[in-house]
């Protein structure tokens, strides 16, 4: 059965009905969100339950926006590991350092588990089709789980997005653009065409089920640590659903009685040539404002003028957390450092996190004895990979190489 109370604004708290097509509020245009009977959810689900569950987002059900018998579009999303880094800990001076491996879902990045469930929910309230603007992993993970639906989707991204994401919507059948600007252009043409199509508008934030599926990295956290939060966690933040979604996961929980404590300290992490909440939070503002001139090569991280970003200061407040910019080459850097220490490529946006958690380090921001969790939201394999040194050609007999070999490896 379906645990869902009814939807509410963010802003003005009004409530809207979960069982309507919603985009924003009605009143105020604030981003919405679900609201659950959790007293309800914490009597028709136990701990010992949950253990015998398949893994995957969706075991986590009774937290879930799904209906009575809603079957999911799924490609087993979800369900990724926390995998201890000893060694990276080891080199900047900490105890207890864990990463998120969001690169392992069926689209590479955390992006499978937002599209799958606002796809799901938005296909059974109804929507004929589908168009969303992107930096590129949204899009193709849209065009993957709009194909699973079998439903059309349509895809606008910035010129200069990464091939590997053009390719993904492509190949899924998706309608693709590209267009000079940034993912706010994008956006705005999006607003544009979807009400003249009838198609539902998936901009990020703008509607209500994303959140949801991105929330599951808290409830999964939560689990995977058995049952309590970390100090400290970090999220590289472009339009910044998981930076709302993994702490209303831990609120959630904390409702039920299966958490305790306060919140993770919450930091917001992005690039410096488009860091549009760290302006807002070292100037103190409420809300965010256009960045002009986005520039990164992290393209999750240039998005000029997030839709929510009033409500991210809001939990960096609230949990006594903080936004950090971070240079290029401290990302290229990072990328490299933990692909030798732990064996792991990570997306450049990701790696952001590293280089940020390195600052930190040097001001004293986390102490050695910190429990610290990285979310690393998509592999490196869909991204063009940092500066590398040339591979050592060989030639000659088979003594030649196998001693140049042996002399270049000792």
């Amino acid at each position: 059965m379906s645990f869902v109370s009814h939807v509410e604004c963010t802003g003005c708290g009004q409530g809207h009905d979960a069982k309507r097509l919603l985009a924003v509020c009605e009143r105020c245009g604030q981003m919405l969100a679900v609201r659950y009977d959790l007293e309800r959810v914490a009597r028709g689900v136990t701990k010992e339950a949950l253990r015998a569950r398949p893994p995957g987002m969706y075991r986590f059900r009774e937290l879930t926006p799904l209906d009575d018998g809603e079957e999911p579009v799924t490609l087993g999303e979800g369900g990724t590991p926390l995998l201890p880094f000893p060694r990276l800990a080891a080199h900047l001076g900490l105890r207890h350092l864990w990463g998120k491996d969001e690169g392992q879902n069926p689209t590479g990045t955390f992006k499978a588990r937002g599209l799958g469930m606002t796809i799901t929910r938005n296909r059974t309230l109804g929507a004929r089709g589908f168009i969303i603007p992107s930096a590129g992993n949204a899009g193709g993970a849209a065009a993957v789980y709009g194909a699973r639906a079998g439903l059309p989707v349509a895809v606008i991204v910035p010129r200069g997005t990464p091939p590997a994401a053009i390719a993904e919507a492509l190949i899924a059948g998706a309608r693709v653009f590209t267009l000079e600007g940034s993912i706010a252009t994008a956006g705005k043409i999006v607003a544009r065409v979807a009400p003249r199509i009838g198609w539902a508008d998936l901009s990020t934030l703008k509607e209500v089920y994303r959140l949801e599926g991105k929330k599951t990295m808290g409830l999964e956290l939560a689990e995977q640590m058995g049952w309590t939060m970390p100090d400290v966690l970090l999220y590289p933040t472009g339009g910044g659903t998981g930076l709302l979604g993994i702490p209303k996961a831990y609120e959630e929980l904390r409702a039920m009685g299966w958490l305790e404590g306060a919140l993770p300290r919450m930091i917001a992490v992005q690039a410096e040539g488009c860091a549009p909440v760290v302006k807002a939070w070292r100037e103190g503002a409420q809300a965010t404002s256009a960045w002009d001139n986005p520039a990164t090569h992290a393209a999750g991280l240039r998005v000029p003028s997030p839709f929510a970003g009033r409500q991210m200061l809001q939990v960096l407040r609230e949990t006594r957390g903080e936004a950090i910019a971070v240079s290029e080459s401290a990302i290229q850097d990072a990328q490299r450092l933990l692909a030798r220490l732990e064996g792991m490529w990570t997306a450049p946006e990701a790696a952001a996190l590293i280089a940020a958690l390195i600052e930190m380090r040097a001001r004293g921001a986390v102490t050695s004895d910190a429990r610290i969790v990285l979310v690393l939201t998509g592999t490196g394999l869909k991204c063009d990979p940092p500066p590398l040194p040339a591979p050592t050609d060989l030639s000659g007999s088979d003594d030649d190489i196998v001693e140049h070999v042996e002399r270049a490896v000792r």
